[in-house]
């Protein structure tokens, strides 16, 4: 099996009241009898899509999907600019993903992530290992200071020097040289909306370049609803300018604790958003997780190859038989 499975509709779904005015959206599909997974989406900010229910055999798995905080469906959402942030935070991450799976009546669950979603994958499996069952992370972040400043502080930047200039001008002059993330935090949450709007399209136009291999130019389809780019360029800001509230390093130091659970990692050879380099490191830290590198790909996990290999990972583990006690 190399394509996706065929598309389906959640057989249920609902709001969980997570606290601080938070409802989080989520939604099961595929078998209610089956090995349970949960999906970790990425931004943070993205949502949840149809998509990934796809990468899961419908027969075999009850997939879990949902809206991290502030996103896609989950209630308030960030594109309103007097939602407040102020709780919507990597710890309170966590806190949710075990939330839903008591409410869910769910013993235990492989976990499933994908670019900041495999940072949140390893930070929640670190917390709840006995509550995993197995990994699957693709585009592998693990929410080092290097990482964020890779990204957002001017790292990459010198592969994307044009892109980079033009994000740097959509800032007022005194704010040019100075630290990014921070200056378009504060331009996000201006009281004007043009300026907010403008902020959010320069933000996600940078956000756009670096994901495909080839890189792409323009804005992705993805940002295009307004309200979409607002929340996930919010988000995004909000917990890069706080490095995701994350220890340095910390995610590597303590992955003793997942040393027990089994790991399939996929990263595209080309990946200038997570550079293969980083999952090495987690490897390193991870020896019972293997690493598949797919040679043409970048970030973008619609590549072909990322895909397929998703698949496989998950065709790997759904052999596993699983009862409700657990393994």
């Amino acid at each position: 099996m190399t394509e996706l499975y065929p598309a389906i509709d959640p057989y249920e779904h609902g709001m969980l009241d997570v606290g601080d005015g938070n409802r989080l959206y989520w939604e099961t599909c595929g078998n209610p009898r089956g090995k349970p997974a949960v999906v970790l989406h990425g931004g943070p900010g993205s949502g949840c899509s149809p998509w990934h229910r796809r990468l899961f055999d419908p027969s075999a798995y009850r997939v879990v999907l949902f809206d991290q905080r502030n996103c896609g469906r989950s209630t308030p959402h960030a594109s309103a600019p007097d939602t407040d942030l102020a709780s919507n935070n990597t710890a309170n991450l966590i806190a949710d993903i075990e939330r839903l799976r008591r409410h869910l009546g769910i013993e235990r669950w492989l976990v499933f992530g994908g670019s900041w979603g495999s940072t949140l994958a390893l930070a929640y499996a670190e917390s709840w290992p006995n509550r995993v069952t197995e990994i699957i992370l693709f585009g592998v972040t693990t929410g080092r200071r290097m990482e964020f400043d890779w990204l957002f502080r001017g790292g990459v930047a010198v592969l994307f020097p044009e892109n980079w200039d033009r994000l740097r001008a959509g800032l007022p002059a005194a704010d040019r040289d100075g630290d990014i993330v921070e200056a378009y935090y504060r331009l996000l949450n201006d009281p004007d909306p043009a300026i907010r709007q403008q902020a959010a399209l320069a933000w996600c136009t940078w956000e756009s370049a670096t994901p495909a291999w080839p890189p792409a130019n323009g804005l992705s389809p993805r940002f295009r609803d307004p309200a979409y780019a607002m929340a996930f360029a919010r988000i995004v800001t909000h917990y890069v300018r706080h490095n995701a509230w994350l220890e340095d390093g910390s995610l590597l130091r303590d992955a003793g604790a997942i040393a027990g659970i089994s790991g399939i990692m996929v990263n595209g050879c080309f990946d200038l958003q997570a550079p293969i380099g980083w999952a090495w490191d987690l490897k390193r830290a991870w020896p019972g997780a293997r690493l598949v590198i797919v040679g043409d790909a970048g970030h973008d996990a619609s590549n072909a190859g990322i895909t397929r290999e998703l698949i496989h990972a998950t065709i790997q583990f759904a052999s596993r038989q699983f009862t409700a006690g657990g393994e």
